[in-house]
């Protein structure tokens, strides 16, 4: 990460819950991003970018204000054949990152492939709002739920068809669950003991 404003700490944020390595290069840095480095869970080098800070990098952002420094580091990250992200200049970018809803192992990514950020953090934000807050534990139960579907029924239309209906029903994890029990007598239908 070449920069170590606000655009650079989002972008930081949004690496650190991938498990990502984080070396910051800026002079100066928000709050934030210091916290982070005297936490260890990056290293910020408070100083200006040099062409050496992309080696051995397996992706490179940059996200400085000034777009020159941007477009250096891009054409080193290019010329190292490392993948560059330049916050808010679509044409020095190999990639874009969405913006991510997230509940337990679901999430839902929207991008507008550099296009209006804005937007999609808006869609974000409307999608976000939308969704219950414990969508996460009730995936989680669902797919428990379905791993035991999958072992106890043979593949086909029926399986299929149940798997779909659970999709649209409340699953929790008591045996006396309605969806268990439409779930068990589903099965009992197709796999006669």
């Amino acid at each position: 990460m070449v920069g170590g404003g606000l655009v650079g700490l989002e972008k930081v944020e949004s690496l650190l819950r991938c498990g990502a390595l984080i070396r910051v290069v800026a002079p100066h840095a928000v709050a934030r991003v210091q916290e982070l480095s005297a936490q260890g869970q990056i290293s910020w080098l408070a100083r200006g970018y040099e062409p050496a800070d992309v080696l051995g990098c397996d992706l490179v952002i940059a996200a400085t204000s000034d777009r020159e420094v941007n477009r250096v580091v891009f054409e080193e990250a290019r010329s190292q054949r490392i993948l560059c992200n330049t916050a808010d200049d679509p044409p020095l970018c190999d990639f874009f990152f969405a913006s991510i809803v997230q509940r337990g192992d679901l999430q839902i990514a929207i991008s507008t492939a550099g296009q209006s950020p804005a937007l999609a953090q808006r869609l974000r934000r409307e999608i976000d709002a939308q969704l219950p807050a414990d969508l996460g534990p009730w995936l989680a139960e669902l797919g428990q739920l379905r791993r035991e579907v999958l072992q106890a029924m043979p593949a086909g239309a029926a399986r299929k068809a149940l798997l779909h209906e659970l999709a649209h029903r409340e699953v929790c994890s008591l045996p006396a669950c309605p969806a268990r029990s439409f779930a068990n007598a589903e099965i009992k239908h197709e796999v006669p003991q």
